[in-house]
Formats: C-alpha cells, sequence, structure tokens
C-alpha cells in the first residue's frame, strides 16, 4: 500500500502468544497497530482494566516485539452511556480518564476509539447523537485522544449547540449528577434541529467602536474597518494604543479560537488581513508621534524567517508569519533562496530572538543542517526552528539539532507556531520547554539508531529481482508525433477543469478528502468558504488573464541499459541526448515482488526491441509576482496565499492536462481513452509521469539535463542551484508508457548503490550523499 497502512485491529483475547505473533507480522510490514482493550478476561470497562490492559499491551509490544511506540494505538473501547443502567453511567468519563493517563504514562503511544459508540441509546435522533459526540470528542480530544472513527454527518460544533442541549448532554458524558440520563431523554423527546441562518446580520454594527473590530477581526471583515479604526484612533489618546488595546484584544480571540481547535487557518489568514489593513491607517499617526517622542509598541519578540537557499516555495512560510504577526510578534519575513550567511546577519543585526527556517525540497534539508553548523560556528544562541513539508521531527532531531549547542525545534504547522514560539521566549516557561525537547529529541535519536529498518540486500541481488517484462511479446508504441513540442499560452479554464482540489484544502490545514470535506461537521463551514472564495479568485484570474501557462515535451527513442534509461536524438539511437540514471529499491522485498526500477519499464538496449520515453516542463506561475506585489501593497495575506495556492493547483492542472493530450494524441498510445478528471486524478490511465525528488526518482540532479533537453527557458522556466524549479508554480518530468509501469517508492538504500550511482554519474560521493541523505537512512 502506499503510505503507512494502520492494522484495525489486534488484542490480547486469545492470549500473549497470539497477541505477539499478529504483532510481529504487523511491523514485519511496517505497519501501525489499533490495539484493543481486551484480554483473556474480556473487554475492559472500567477506568482501573483499561489501564491494566494498555500497560500490559504497550510493555509487551516494546519490550519484547520492539514495536515503535509511536506505531502503538490503544483503543480503550467506547461504551454506551444514558442506558438507563448505572454501571454504564461512568463509561465515558473512564474512557476520557484512561485517555489523559494513557497520554502521561505511555510514551508516544496514540489513542483511537469508536466514538459511535458513545451515543448508540440515541439511534434514531440524529441532532442528539450528533450532540453527544461533539461534546464527548471536546473532552477526549483535550484528555489526549488522538483519532476516532465516527459518521462525519453526526457531529456538530461545540460551541455552537444548542446551550440547554449541551449542558444536558455534557451532564450525561461527565456523569455530572444522578438524573442526568432521565433529563437527556426527556429534553431528547422535545428537541428539533434548527436550520441556520444565511442572511447578513448586521447587527454588530450598532456595537461600540472595540466591539467592531473585535466581530470584524474575529469574522475576517474589512468592509468597514478603516473607518472604525479611525474612529477608535480619534477616541485614543495615542494611535498606538488602538493597537494594543482593541485590536491586540481581537487578535487574542483569534488566537484563542484557533489553538482550542474552534477557528480555522483560512479564517485567521482573513483575520490578519483585517489586522493589517487597521494597522497600516495607524501607521503614519504612530511613525508621526514616535518622531516626537522616540517610543514604539514593544512585540512579543523578533523572528527572522527564510526559506533557504536554492528553494523558492514560501506558501507554508508565509501563513506561519502571518500567524505569528497576529500574535503580536515581529517577523522578518526575508522570502527565499536566502543564503545563510544573510539568514544570520539579519538575526544579529535585528537582535531576532528567534530563527526559522523552511523548505519543500530534499536538498533544502542539507541547508538547513548547514545553518545550524553555521549558527554554532559563529557563538549564536536564538532558538532555531524548522518547518516545511519535507521536514520531520525525526529528521530535525537526528540531522539537524546536532549540529547546533541552542535548541532547535520542528514546527510541524501554522498552528504550532504561536506555542512553540510563547514558550521560547517565557522566562516562566523555557527552561523547562526547551529541557523537554532536548529529552524528547535523545530518545528520538536512540530509537532512531536502535531502529532496524527493512533488511538491506546487496544491490547485485535487487537487480537479479527485477521487474521483468515480456519484451519479447511486447511492441512499444511510437510517437505520432516524436521530437520537442512548446505549448504555450494554455487555456487558464480548460485546465481548471483539470485541477484536484484536495491538496488545495491541505495547504489551507484543512484535511478531509475533497469533495466529502465540504460537508464536514468540523471543517466544512471553513471548506466551504474558502472554496467558495477560491473559485472566485480563479474566475478573476481566468478572465482577467493574470497567469500564463506554458508546456514543453520531448517524446524519444529510447531503452534502458542496466539501471540507466537513454533517451536519443533521432530513431538513428546513435546521440544520447540525455541519460535518466535511476535507484533501484534494495529492501528485501517478499516473495513474488521485484525490486523496482523505473528502468525496468524500458526495454532494454540487449533486447533490440526499440521502445521511447517522454519528457515534460509545464508552469502556471508566470505573471504572478505582479499580481503578488499589487496584494503585498494592500496588505492583503489572504489574497496573495490563496493566489500562490491557486496557482499550484493549475500546474499540477496543466500536467494532467499536457499527460492526457500526450497519452492520446502526440504519442498516441491510447487514442480511445476516455476518462474524465476525477478517473484521471484517480490515475485510472496507462503509463506514468515520474517527477525528481518524489520517491520512485528521488534524485533531483537529473533536472538539470531534463532542463537542458527540453530547452526550459524558452517557455520561462528555470533551475535554482539546489533544483527548484522557477516559477514556484511549476512541475516537470517524464513520461513511461508500458501498461505495467507503475509508482513507488525507491526507500533506503545501501552504500553499494550510492557508490553504483556516483560511479555512473562521475560525481562526488560526498556531494551525492548529502543529495540522497533522505534515502541513506
Amino acid at each position: 500500500v502506499q503510505g503507512k497502512p494502520v492494522v484495525n485491529s489486534i488484542s490480547m483475547k486469545e492470549g500473549e502468544g497470539e497477541f505477539l505473533r499478529q504483532a510481529r507480522l504487523v511491523k514485519r510490514y511496517g505497519a501501525a497497530a489499533i490495539v484493543m482493550c481486551f484480554d483473556e478476561k474480556g473487554q475492559a470497562d472500567t477506568y482501573e482494566r483499561r489501564i491494566e490492559v494498555a500497560r500490559r499491551a504497550y510493555d509487551l509490544l516494546v519490550d519484547q516485539v520492539g514495536f515503535p511506540p509511536e506505531d502503538i494505538v490503544i483503543d480503550p473501547n467506547v461504551f454506551a452511556i444514558a442506558t438507563g443502567i448505572d454501571e454504564h453511567a461512568n463509561y465515558a468519563v473512564d474512557f476520557i480518564r484512561t485517555a489523559a493517563w494513557i497520554k502521561q504514562h505511555l510514551p508516544h503511544a496514540k489513542v483511537s476509539g469508536g466514538i459511535s459508540n458513545v451515543s448508540f441509546s440515541f439511534r434514531g435522533n440524529d441532532p442528539v447523537r450528533a450532540a453527544i459526540h461533539t461534546v464527548f470528542l471536546y473532552h477526549a480530544i483535550r484528555a489526549g485522544l488522538t483519532m476516532g472513527i465516527v459518521n462525519a454527518g453526526q457531529l456538530g460544533v461545540y460551541d455552537e449547540l444548542d446551550s440547554e442541549l449541551r449542558e444536558r448532554v455534557e451532564d450525561v458524558v461527565l456523569n455530572r449528577r444522578a438524573d442526568a440520563t432521565e433529563r437527556l431523554v426527556a429534553f431528547a423527546e422535545t428537541y428539533k434541529a434548527q436550520g441556520r441562518k444565511t442572511e447578513e446580520d448586521l447587527a454588530w454594527r450598532s456595537g461600540t467602536v472595540e466591539e467592531r473590530l473585535s466581530h470584524a477581526l474575529v469574522k475576517g471583515i474589512t468592509t468597514h474597518i478603516i473607518d472604525d479604526t479611525e474612529e477608535a484612533r480619534q477616541k485614543y489618546a495615542r494611535p498606538i494604543q488602538v493597537i494594543e488595546g482593541p485590536l491586540m484584544a481581537g487578535m487574542n480571540v483569534v488566537g484563542d479560537l484557533f489553538g482550542a481547535g474552534k477557528m480555522f487557518l483560512p479564517q485567521v489568514v482573513k483575520s490578519a488581513r483585517v489586522m493589517k489593513q487597521a494597522v497600516g491607517h495607524l501607521v503614519p499617526f504612530i511613525e508621526a508621534e514616535k518622531a516626537k517622542s522616540g517610543e514604539a509598541g514593544k512585540p512579543k519578540g523578533t523572528i527572522v524567517m527564510a526559506t533557504v537557499k536554492g528553494d523558492v516555495h514560501d506558501i507554508g512560510k508565509n501563513i506561519v508569519g502571518v500567524v505569528l504577526q497576529c500574535n503580536n510578534f515581529d517577523v522578518i519575513d526575508l522570502g527565499v533562496m536566502v543564503p545563510a550567511k544573510k539568514i544570520l546577519d539579519t538575526a544579529r543585526d535585528r537582535e531576532a530572538d528567534i530563527v526559522g527556517l523552511s523548505g519543500l525540497i530534499t536538498p533544502s534539508l542539507e541547508e538547513m543542517a548547514h545553518v545550524a553548523h553555521e549558527m554554532q560556528r559563529l557563538g549564536m544562541q536564538q532558538p532555531l526552528l524548522i518547518g516545511g513539508a519535507t521536514t520531520s521531527r525525526v529528521h530535525t532531531a537526528v540531522k539537524i539539532a546536532p549540529n547546533y549547542g541552542g535548541v532547535t525545534v520542528y514546527v510541524p504547522d501554522a498552528s504550532r507556531a504561536v506555542g512553540v514560539a510563547s514558550h521560547l521566549l517565557s522566562d516562566e516557561h523555557k527552561e523547562a520547554y526547551v529541557a523537554e525537547v532536548a529529552a524528547d529529541y535523545d530518545r528520538v535519536r536512540s530509537q532512531h539508531a536502535a531502529k532496524k529498518g527493512p533488511a538491506l540486500i546487496p544491490l547485485a541481488k535487487a537487480r537479479a529481482n527485477a521487474f521483468k517484462a515480456d519484451w519479447a511479446r511486447y511492441i512499444p508504441p511510437k510517437p505520432a508525433f516524436p521530437g520537442r513540442r512548446e505549448i504555450k499560452h494554455v487555456d487558464l479554464a480548460e485546465l481548471a477543469r483539470y485541477i484536484d482540489w484536495g491538496p488545495f484544502f491541505q495547504t489551507w490545514e484543512l484535511s478531509g478528502p475533497f469533495p466529502a470535506i465540504l460537508d464536514d461537521a468540523i471543517v466544512g463551514e471553513a471548506a466551504r468558504n474558502v472554496f467558495a472564495e477560491g473559485q472566485a479568485m480563479l474566475k478573476r484570474i481566468v478572465e482577467g488573464r493574470w497567469l500564463t501557462a506554458n508546456g514543453v515535451i520531448a517524446l524519444l527513442p529510447a531503452n534502458s541499459v542496466g539501471d540507466d534509461i537513454e533517451l536519443y536524438a533521432d530513431e538513428s539511437r546513435t546521440s544520447v541526448a540525455l541519460t535518466w540514471r535511476n535507484l533501484r529499491q534494495q529492501n528485501e522485498r517478499p516473495q513474488g515482488k521485484p525490486n523496482y526500477c523505473l528502468a525496468d519499464f524500458v526495454a532494454p538496449k540487449s533486447s533490440s526491441v526499440k521502445d521511447y520515453a517522454g519528457a515534460f516542463a509545464v508552469t502556471a506561475g508566470l505573471g504572478i509576482e505582479k499580481k503578488l506585489s499589487l496584494f503585498e501593497a494592500k496588505k492583503d495575506d489572504y489574497s496573495a496565499i490563496m493566489l500562490k495556492a491557486l496557482a499550484d493547483r493549475l500546474a499540477e492542472a496543466c500536467a494532467e492536462w499536457l499527460h492526457m493530450r500526450v497519452r492520446r494524441e502526440f504519442w498516441g498510445y491510447a487514442h480511445d481513452e476516455r476518462l474524465d478528471s476525477a478517473a484521471m486524478i484517480r490515475e485510472e490511465y496507462r503509463g506514468i509521469r515520474p517527477a525528481p525528488g518524489y520517491p520512485a526518482c528521488p534524485d533531483h540532479a537529473v533536472k538539470a539535463p531534463l532542463f537542458e533537453l527540453l530547452q526550459a527557458d524558452r517557455i520561462g522556466m528555470a533551475l535554482t542551484e539546489s533544483y527548484a524549479m522557477l516559477p514556484a508554480a511549476s512541475v516537470s518530468g517524464f513520461y513511461l508508457a508500458h501498461p505495467e509501469a507503475t509508482y513507488f517508492a525507491v526507500g533506503r538504500i545501501g552504500e553499494d548503490q550510492l557508490r553504483d550511482m556516483a560511479a555512473r554519474q562521475r560525481r562526488d560521493e560526498a556531494a551525492l550523499r548529502r543529495e540522497l541523505a533522505p534515502n541513506l537512512g
């Protein structure tokens, strides 16, 4: 399977022996496991029994099986409450207490539960069931619940529940009174779900200026913000007091709601837009006052942030910056492709309290480690924050933190940034927090050192177990239109039909499959709002021709030579236009499963079979800087982030659209293909388009000869020194057409394959080691 499987479930129901056998099998396949609190005596249904079984199962898994504790998911059993049976009254309380106990006593273990079970007594009454789920989840998550199985259509928003219904449900869930069940049953018989109010409510405009500013910030409304800010400035003695008073009070509400999971990232970014516009109106007045007095408001701290040298991706960094600014941190954003010297010089010159690094492509990981090393060499002491799509807690602890004597902290997403920064700059909490992070990273390093990954086999053995196509019976299709072809000014309206919207919501840290996410009980409203605004901006992009999309392809004769693929200049196959050197899976595979390499899907040169391969590069980011500068001038981070997110989606859509035309038209091996965009997103077509930097082709360096072959500069594309593509909204890769071609992850490779690849590429082994570090463990 792709990703990491979770086995649901194992337990000690049939004794320790069977439990350990199942656990070892799960571990062998690298899966996580849900562990039921169920032993030879039956299901654990009290607090004492739950923690007894959980402790025993955890100890067996960790001590006897060597099971990674972070892969243990304990299910302490959710039982129905409000049944009228006294023994059941404390079921929910005991579950919640057990979740808290597991979090405190079983390091790194997670907690799961079948949430819908808790409301079974009210089957048939969906509004009451949804309220029970919502209240139960609210308390269980705060206690330590990590994940749950529940019908998303039977969830509500805790703060939006009818107050009387919530009180009576809470009495039952928390077992707060003896007659809780009777009171809820009586109320449930008369309770009816209320429809949502959709018309605009302007009653908030009648409040005080402080109330209006707070409402505008929380709701992200910019309509009246300048007028209200000016009214507040006239009211307060000094303009800085408007920021320190009502504006920060409103942003504190936003921060609290976001931290509690009652507000979501798109709303926070819109709140930041309101705040920036209000502050922008006040700045001239503050500057004039400062010129007279020399005073200024004091932020919580100064943070220098940058996307490291060679990397151009900054959406995540920008979102983190916005959230930090919302919480009164002074953020100095140095942008993208920033060398270590500039980052550290700025940190010293501006007396920064924290340095933050971001990156998306894998070469950025090495650059982050270099920055950490430089901070150590220069004797710096500021905390170092690490974030970005390729980063992780393990990588930060193992590869980055050891380079620096100061504290280094991995920040997984924007929602954690404020808490981390606040702890690091708190006189009261910093020492304990730093010690906690250090101890955690020591454990991570120890576990990493002791962890035995999948067993590696010698490269020669892996090659002997290659995927073997039947080249004697397969006739590779010849491209209908071979050679290089540019496709410029692609119709953006056409590309919009091929957008995969799932990653769009991930940009805004809203999780869930599209389109189901639009009806999600927790994030559905936020998802619908950001989707509607995304559609509105997409319409403006298309109609206003804000962006230009270009593409280039080359369909060429090709054959494999060992693990390499040679693309030839013409049908004579005497001149090699590009040699694409690939890595092979080297982990020990189950019986009958090959050790894949992309070269396996192209006919060997020795077979005399004339095969073909393709290359491509597309971008939808041309012209984006002009619009971004306009949004920046308006202090409109929300629109800037939205535009970048949509440009990324259009670039991926362009890759999808162009691949479709290649299959049906330019190469023509699937001219009768009739798939809609959804089927294409599910990759139901023949052939693959592997991209450098992704699991099947982890080496970014091949982009250099790829861009040279395609003459990508002629369509406005370029590479940074770390092989990041410019514009950022770009995609590149190769086309393979064999019917059995499939995606896979190369995974960890051995030293023998590293040496072999360095020799084939005629490259310095140390430099290649740095680039392939994620594949070397």
